[in-house]
């Protein structure tokens, strides 16, 4: 079994490794291939990913290179993991729009556009090189925004699926505070990527989101930073991307004193690499917990094993077609929710009728991210402003016009169009 991880270089990738060789009973991976134009990175990280299989037993093969078509050519399954313009390409996302009072974030707002209008044409030229090489292998997206990534690669007719990993972090959060193991733990997990929300946690069928709410809620609120008394009035657990839609006013204030989690992870990411050029290191470090992504690595395997294998969990968490799932949006949108994954691909679970304040909100960013992925897709400024007008978290058009030159401004280089 071969698989790629194209961003094989990121700084992520020991995280991988590291559940490729603790699950590879799961997901018995005989070659897997780090692909990056970033060479120097690659020397870094592909010793250590082969140190971490020596110490941890695994015996398969472990290979580098900055050869995109070497590296997918008779991949059974490749992970996309890239980032555009890299953590300074962050850094403008997280800025400019906060000098017109706007959330500066990576995945949403405007911040969120510049990322999709970078990274669609990139993914689907990669997805080309796939489907030319081995039409049969499956695309697992894991780059952000992953619902507009996904629905690109899906609308271009390509096996794909997206990754988060926001519904196995709090299926694992739950269980530590009920005493159970994960395994225990379902979600009734609904929504876009990066707007969703838990509408019951079920421990032997019973849903135990009350008890949750009632014994823990100022845990989990003290978590989401969001006031007890809202997830009390919601009767849900909404992700902490809900954050930047419940307290937008209070976020931007926040931004704007404080450095940006984009400077955060670059430092970050300096401190990993040196980390990472030690010999002697052969599992991940402490420090890469601090970077985000936790548990993706499982997440990953069990997907992967799904799609490869008819093996890993039943039910997963995964952004595909909607399909009438979510009977208010249209059938080619792309919806988080439980599904069950085979080498067929992913069948969304039956969900249960849902509150308005979910689902309006739901239908608005579903309008954004068709308008986001046309102009990803065919560019222009009026395609970007129409884009940005939709967003609920913008929505005024003098905010709309100014963001729209700032965007292209910032991201000229990456923008055919522009």
């Amino acid at each position: 079994m071969k698989l790629t991880v194209v961003g094989g270089g990121s700084t992520y990738t020991p995280e991988l490794i590291d559940g490729f060789a603790r699950l590879r009973d799961v997901l018995p991976i005989t070659e897997l291939v780090l692909t990056d134009p970033a060479a120097d990175r690659l020397d870094l990280i592909g010793p250590l990913s082969r140190r971490i299989f020596a110490r941890l037993g695994h015996p398969g093969r472990i290979t580098t290179t900055t050869d995109l078509d070497a590296a997918v050519e008779g991949a059974d399954a490749v992970l996309l993991q890239l980032r555009v313009g890299g953590q300074a390409a962050r850094l403008q996302d997280e800025t400019w729009p906060l000098e017109c009072g706007c959330v500066g974030q990576e995945t949403t707002g405007a911040g969120g556009l510049a990322k999709a209008l970078r990274t669609v044409p990139v993914v689907l030229d990669i997805a080309d090189r796939v489907r030319r090489t081995n039409p049969d292998a499956w695309i697992i997206d894991f780059t952000n925004p992953v619902g507009i990534v996904t629905r690109a690669l899906l609308r271009e007719g390509h096996k794909a699926l997206g990754l988060c990993n926001v519904a196995i972090g709090l299926q694992r959060k739950f269980a530590a505070l009920l005493n159970v193991a994960p395994s225990e733990v379902h979600l009734d997990h609904v929504g876009l990527n990066h707007l969703t929300w838990e509408t019951a946690v079920r421990v032997n069928g019973e849903n135990v989101l009350p008890r949750l709410l009632s014994d823990h809620g100022g845990t989990i609120a003290a978590d989401l930073r969001l006031p007890l008394p809202l997830l009390t009035t919601l009767g849900v657990i909404p992700s902490y991307y809900l954050r930047y839609f419940y307290a937008h006013d209070e976020v931007v204030a926040e931004m704007r004193t404080k450095p940006s989690r984009a400077a955060e992870v670059a430092r970050m990411e300096k401190e990993l690499l040196a980390l990472y050029a030690d010999p002697a290191l052969d599992s991940k470090p402490a420090l890469l917990a601090k970077r985000g992504g936790a548990y993706y690595s499982e997440a990953a395997v069990d997907l992967a094993a799904a799609l490869l294998r008819n093996a890993g969990s039943q039910h997963q968490v995964v952004n595909t077609l909607n399909n009438g799932t979510l009977p208010f949006l249209p059938d080619d949108a792309v919806v988080e929710v439980p599904a069950t994954v085979t080498a067929k691909g992913a069948s969304p679970l039956p969900v249960q009728r849902l509150d308005p304040l979910l689902t309006g909100l739901m239908a608005n960013v579903t309008a954004y991210e068709d308008l986001a992925l046309e102009a990803a897709l065919r560019g222009g400024r009026d395609r970007v402003f129409r884009a940005l007008l939709a967003h609920p978290l913008i929505g005024q058009y003098a905010y709309a016009d100014r963001l729209t030159d700032d965007l292209i401004a910032h991201n000229r280089e990456h923008l055919t169009w522009a």
